[in-house]
């Protein structure tokens, strides 16, 4: 009987499986033939390019004067400029040199060409969103570790602080946010550190800050819901132990709480990443910026766009696939 129901069970598995795969494959036939009907040219051949891409610089004199010589190198040939305020030397990687000994040359005029790679604009548009992400998260989970902590407090005025920050916070758009810390508060700040001399904050940096104080607010009462949920019992036990009221949190609250906030932490960072697509706004060449501003020079709208898109998932996948990993680790711990 057991064994007749486990066969039973793999088939169902089977079945449903291909089930799925024929799912798969039929939005995609379906895609395919919808493409085929726009008057549309595919051209991903042009995609890479805007990762990396092979460019090419122009070598060029600064400085009015006669080539006095041109030394051969194993690296670089090396251009010597000799004019009336001096000399200068300009290294030339490759034999595209164009320029001879004795020539006259002034500022501006090409001294030889060389190919260099470079990385292309999406390809900076997604370390941008993967390093203003990190930096969110992560300030982020302080502020909503200590906020959260706030909320359970006993103390009324820790307690309702926390509760306006995060009623005001969770209570308008993040795209609102983002314009205030921009234009009122960046201004403010820029203007302060302008006249005291001091050099004043990019938008990169008030961008961060408007992602970190946004998700605080919503880790301060996933940090909340999951020190709750723990039961009454073991601070009551850590407590009897001789342990202070900070030690229990630390050493015996928390640790169980952060298993169960795992999940919803998760979802929170996925979204956190999607959110600073809206950094374009204040000129952050994130990821979405960066496509934008391509499918605008080169008029390929359908494959950048997919492209941006598959971007987005390869780091939200990669973010799920760390907290699955965080989750199986702290079940064996």
């Amino acid at each position: 009987m057991a064994q007749a129901t486990k066969q039973l069970s793999r088939r169902s598995y089977f079945f449903w499986a291909t089930v799925f795969f024929l799912g798969i494959f039929s939005l995609m036939a379906l895609l395919y033939f919808a493409t085929r009907k726009v008057d549309y040219v595919w051209r991903w051949y042009r995609v890479p390019q805007y990762f990396y891409y092979k460019d090419k610089v122009e070598v060029r004199s600064q400085i009015e004067g006669q080539v006095e010589k041109i030394v051969a190198g194993q690296k670089a040939n090396v251009v010597v400029v000799t004019g009336p305020d001096g000399s200068e030397e300009y290294q030339i990687p490759g034999k595209d040199i164009r320029v001879g000994e004795g020539d006259y040359i002034y500022p501006g005029d090409i001294l030889g060409v060389h190919q260099k790679w470079k990385v292309g604009i999406l390809l900076q548009g997604l370390w941008l969103t993967l390093k203003v992400s990190l930096i969110s998260i992560i300030f982020g989970i302080l502020i909503g570790l200590i906020v959260g902590l706030a909320r359970i407090s006993a103390n009324p005025a820790l307690k309702w602080s926390a509760i306006t920050y995060i009623e005001l916070i969770r209570g308008s758009p993040l795209l609102v946010q983002i314009f205030i810390w921009y234009f009122v508060l960046g201004t403010v700040i820029n203007t302060l550190l302008a006249k005291n001399g001091m050099a004043q904050l990019p938008p990169l940096w008030f961008g961060v800050a408007s992602l970190a104080v946004f998700a605080g607010a919503y880790v301060a009462e996933i940090v909340r819901a999951g020190i709750q949920s723990i039961h009454r019992g073991q601070m009551e036990a850590a407590r009897s132990l001789g342990m202070t009221y900070p030690q229990a949190m630390r050493h015996v609250i928390l640790p169980q709480a952060f298993r169960r906030i795992l999940p919803p932490l998760a979802g929170q960072f996925i979204s956190l990443i999607k959110d600073s697509s809206l950094l374009g706004i204040i000129a952050i060449r994130e990821l979405t910026k960066a496509t934008r501003e391509v499918v605008t020079t080169s008029l390929q709208p359908f494959e950048l766009w997919f492209v941006c898109a598959l971007l987005y998932l390869v780091l939200t996948f990669g973010l799920s696939m760390f907290v699955q990993y965080l989750e199986r680790r702290t079940v064996v711990s």
